[in-house]
């Protein structure tokens, strides 16, 4: 069988696919990776064959115009949405129906289409079709918002399947749209998302169908506990850690010899989005004093600006979570889809300090289950930031369901265990 993943040039989220590619590719399928020339070398690198289609997006250069200080200080809201940290419409997925206002999910839409869908697809579509015309793929695996996945699987008839990087948002969002929509009178459904697909299929050469927006399935990866679920077929599979090009130091070879806590804000928010959005000083002057050896994967530049660092505090630009967590007795992250997951596999209590997309509601579920803590970015201190890293230590519920959570994952499907259920879809949903 051959088998077309494609996304948009964005790392993180190719990252989340890796590990399913593999093991197609293990399995004896034909696999391979379409995107913008600018992943080509990430794609490469994780020993996956890239097939580079159209030409790069625009972006983060056009973002980076925002993403800066005095930006943000002269228009905060705008730098809000700018940043992600507001995305109408999928900041209301969480809502009950009741509570979402219809003029806000068609205006969102409208927004996310103009600002971001068409700039990111636009320059890749043509291409991608003619690739998949050319090499005829049994199954078409895309990243969420990369809409040229399911406009080149229908080119060729191919079954299409969706694997999102975040809770399911997107999926409950749309599902939220249309039954709103069907409330509303005849004259007045715009849906933003759908005719802009519909002119893009029309411009491939093939008809729109709502599958297009959502997938023929959608592949799911956080626990049960944790999930966003719309009225759509999901496919549970397990998390797998895949870290990129890593190397491991020989400070981890060795047992830590006192408790180990890694703090992390990710690497998206210096490379994309123009910094932390919380004082790292403040948080490492505030963990000074735990009994506890901290772990910061810090920039190198936010290293050099620090004033100082207490000497319980190990600074490292980058080092690979899913070596370094499960030495760990607790985490401080961001919350986001990858960080967020390689902590709870590992069984980790996590204090969350979430921003954008689904951080917040994903954080919210774990703190519900009991594996952990959060603090919106907005609300953080040192001293809160110490103080809930403190209960962390010191109150073992925490532990025991953030073992608990860790057995959850592992009762989920692998990669492996996935395939043949993929041979499966891409006969069952062919057209």
């Amino acid at each position: 069988m051959r088998i077309l993943f494609t996304t948009y040039s964005e790392k993180t989220h190719f990252h989340a696919m890796v590990p399913l590619a593999w093991a197609l590719m293990g399995a004896g399928h034909e696999v391979r990776v379409a995107s913008q020339p600018a992943l080509t070398e990430v794609i490469t690198r994780s020993g996956l064959t890239a097939v580079p289609v159209g030409s790069d997006h625009h972006l983060w250069r056009v973002l980076e115009r925002f993403l800066n200080p005095r930006f943000a200080a002269a228009n905060p809201e705008m730098y809000k949405q700018i940043r992600a940290v507001d995305l109408p419409p999928f900041d209301t997925a969480d809502d009950s129906l009741e509570d979402i206002s219809w003029d806000y999910l068609q205006s969102g839409y409208e927004t996310v289409v103009r600002n971001w869908y068409k700039m990111i697809n636009d320059p890749m579509t043509s291409d991608l079709v003619a690739f998949a015309r050319q090499w005829k793929p049994d199954l078409v695996i895309w990243e969420q918002a990369t809409y040229a996945g399911p406009i080149a699987a229908r080119a060729v008839g191919a079954a299409h399947i969706r694997m999102p990087w975040c809770l399911d948002i997107f999926g409950k969002t749309r599902e939220n749209f249309l039954r709103l929509r069907e409330t509303r009178p005849p004259d007045a459904r715009r849906d933003p998302l759908g005719e802009w697909l519909a002119e893009n299929c029309d411009r491939s050469g093939v008809d729109f169908s709502e599958d297009m927006t959502t997938g023929q399935a959608t592949i799911d990866q956080y626990p049960a506990p944790l999930q966003l679920k719309a009225d759509i077929e999901y496919l549970a599979m397990r998390y797998v850690p895949y870290n990129g090009v890593s190397v491991i130091p020989d400070w981890l070879w060795a047992p830590p010899t006192r408790p180990r806590v890694c703090l992390t804000l990710g690497v998206s928010a210096t490379q994309r989005f123009g910094g932390y959005p919380v004082g790292v000083g403040e948080l490492l002057d505030a963990l000074g004093d735990v009994d506890a050896e901290i772990v910061a994967t810090v920039s190198e530049e936010t290293q050099s600006e620090l004033k100082r660092v207490p000497d319980n505090i190990r600074l490292v630009s980058f080092v690979p979570l899913s070596a370094l967590m499960p030495t760990c007795v607790a985490s401080i992250n961001h919350g986001a889809f990858g960080t967020f997951n390689t902590t709870a596999l590992a069984g980790v209590p996590q204090l969350t300090i979430p921003e954008q997309h689904d951080n917040p509601p994903v954080c919210d579920r774990l703190v519900d289950y009991g594996a952990g803590l959060t603090e919106y970015y907005t609300d953080v201190t040192g001293e809160k930031v110490r103080g809930h890293l403190l209960r962390l230590l010191e109150e073992p519920s925490f532990t025991t369901a953030a073992a608990a959570l860790r057995e959850e994952m592992l009762a989920m499907p692998t990669p492996r265990d996935l395939v043949p259920r993929l041979t499966e879809a891409a006969a069952q949903y062919r057209p």
